[in-house]
């Protein structure tokens, strides 16, 4: 559980017309809306089938494929983007990841990304590419500062974040579908849906639950642990920032792959027909297309709101289409039949 990559593009887009105020506003009203529908998921997930669900992450995974390539890249306004030295270090770390997961077993294979990252960490090191400089001056131990921002709500900004948390929760419910399917054997009860939503799941780490079926929830506390431990020791926290991104997109890149077959895995369940490809193939070209046109919403006879809402999030218009085309188009006969 976390915060998700998904909610990237339309953050950045809010951020960028209206600011951090406005960005704090929205998820605000985004946290109330997926509440809302944490609590009537009894009702509405029949609309959430695994076609549906399996088209949403598949797009959430295309998505981030620019995001894992710049950060290869050396990340966008660094010095060294771009670059030989970034590239390389990236496709090191990249190619430790693969050989770990695919030709090792056990804890290396396992924590085949973390090995990952320290590889390309000690390699980035003595290429000159980490930066320590803000290490010594961060404090040891501090404590959070409360609304430290301020807060303004623009009716847009909310309903775009608000839709996309709605389709985040129809992402929760598609992980802890295939987490349950691979730990336990079974699918998820409303009841735990409910507990797990609104916030948001790794999609990557499905798969490492169905590998080595882990579930106890200490292994999760630790994970927790460590995280608040990062938040309250700046020390720590600025020492992870040293991470240069070229190793986090060397790694990054493979799980956002794992996000996007794990999408397809959900489509192809029982077979890929010809529905399921009209559903699939519409929703993430209409998605993945109007983000690729930059403007397409925004001329003559559309408000600001409309580009706002669907033009800067593939997830959220293929989700929007994925449940439309699946309500609409007639159903296929079954085999007895």
């Amino acid at each position: 559980m976390g915060i998700s990559f998904a909610y990237i593009p339309t953050l950045q887009a809010i951020g960028g017309e209206f600011g951090l105020p406005t960005i704090l506003g929205a998820e605000i009203v985004g946290g109330i809306v997926a509440i809302v529908f944490g609590v009537l998921v009894k009702w509405i997930r029949p609309l959430f089938p695994p076609l549906v669900t399996g088209t949403v992450i598949f797009t959430i995974g295309l998505s981030l494929y620019p995001t894992a390539v710049k950060y290869m890249a050396g990340g966008a306004g660094s010095e060294w983007f771009g670059s030989a030295k970034s590239w390389a270090v990236a496709l090191i770390t990249l190619a430790v990841v693969v050989f770990l997961n695919h030709f090792t077993k056990g804890i290396t294979k396992l924590a085949s990304i973390l090995i990952g990252i320290l590889a390309g960490y000690v390699i980035a090191y003595f290429l000159g590419i980490v930066d320590l400089s803000g290490v010594g001056s961060a404090a040891w131990v501090a404590l959070p500062r409360p609304m430290p921002f301020d807060i303004q709500f623009v009716p847009a900004a909310c309903a775009s974040l608000g839709i996309v948390y709605v389709v985040n929760a129809v992402q929760t419910i598609g992980d802890l579908s295939s987490t349950t399917m691979g730990g336990m054997d079974r699918m998820p009860t409303d009841k735990e849906l409910f507990g797990g939503l609104p916030a948001a799941t790794y999609s990557q780490n499905v798969g490492i639950v169905t590998v080595n079926r882990v579930i106890n929830r200490a292994v999760f506390a630790l994970a927790a642990l460590i995280l608040l431990v990062a938040g309250l020791v700046p020390k720590f926290a600025s020492l992870l920032t040293t991470i240069p991104q070229c190793v986090i997109g060397g790694a990054t890149i493979s799980v956002f792959a794992t996000i996007t077959m794990t999408g397809i895995r959900m489509i192809t369940e029982g077979g890929f027909t010809p529905r399921k490809s009209s559903v699939v193939g519409l929703s993430v070209a209409l998605g993945v297309g109007i983000t690729q046109v930059s403007g397409c919403l925004a001329g003559e006879g559309f408000p600001a709101w409309v580009n706002t809402v669907f033009g800067s999030s593939s997830v959220v218009v293929a989700a929007l289409m994925a449940i439309l085309l699946n309500l609409i188009l007639p159903k296929e006969p079954s085999a007895n039949s």
